[in-house]
């Protein structure tokens, strides 16, 4: 039984705002331990994982990022990386990791909180029981709703659970534009308004595994627009 108070773990060596967002997300509903480092937090999940990790990069001892990239290594459970850097390098190389969102400082401790809600909220969603669908399929590219197993041209094929839902959200739609916005409310349950680069991060993640294990049906990108899933065109 999924816990009634969502268990947030967040790390920022910044005591101010350490205080300031953990009131925020508690006010929200959520139970939240807080921490200077991001070995301390390390610490904590290895004993006791948490439901969301909320990780600051610049802290003093293992870089946010490592710890991201080694909770990542042995769990699912969403991550969302606290930077004051904003280029979009840096935000690509975090998402790239395996974090599910990217915020810059200064941000607003409520539209933080709003993220973290959504990706509970998206983390129930694909928890929750539901009757068995039908597999889903485009060129070589199939997706089973029931197994969570992608493949192609039959052959299992290995993505997070980020790029699985976004495959299957394709999937249901073949060669139908999505706007950027569409995907981060619709695959991330982002508000309306949110902006993020983890719809393009997770798009470009998605593609290179695609072509790598021979897809003749793949993502693209609709420049100044969004994002399409269609089988390659014929010479």
């Amino acid at each position: 039984m999924p816990p009634s108070h969502p268990r947030v773990y967040l790390a920022d060596d910044e005591p101010e705002l350490l205080r300031l967002v953990s009131g925020y997300l508690s006010a929200a509903g959520l139970s939240v331990e807080g921490f200077p480092s991001g070995d301390a937090l390390w610490e904590a999940f290895s004993a006791r994982p948490a439901d969301v990790v909320v990780l600051d990069i610049m802290m003093p001892g293992t870089p946010g990022d490592e710890v991201a990239a080694r909770i990542r290594e042995v769990s699912d459970v969403p991550i969302v990386l606290l930077t004051a850097k904003d280029a979009d390098d840096d935000q690509c190389a975090g998402l790239a990791l395996g974090a599910d969102d990217y915020v810059t400082k200064p941000f607003s401790p409520r539209l933080l909180t709003a993220r973290v809600q959504a990706l509970l909220r998206r983390q129930a969603m694909a928890a929750a029981p539901r009757a068995p669908a039908a597999p889903l399929a485009c060129g070589n590219v199939s997706f089973d709703p029931a197994s969570k197993r992608c493949s192609v041209a039959g052959r299992p094929l290995s993505l997070s659970p980020t790029e699985a839902q976004l495959l299957a959200y394709y999937l249901a739609r073949p060669g139908e534009a999505v706007a950027r916005e569409t995907l981060l409310g619709e695959v991330w349950g982002f508000p309306e308004g949110v902006g993020s680069r983890a719809a393009d991060e997770a798009n470009r993640r998605l593609r290179k595994k695609l072509l790598a294990a021979g897809a003749n049906a793949y993502n693209r990108t609709v420049w100044g627009f969004g994002f399409t899933f269609a089988p390659e065109e014929e010479p």
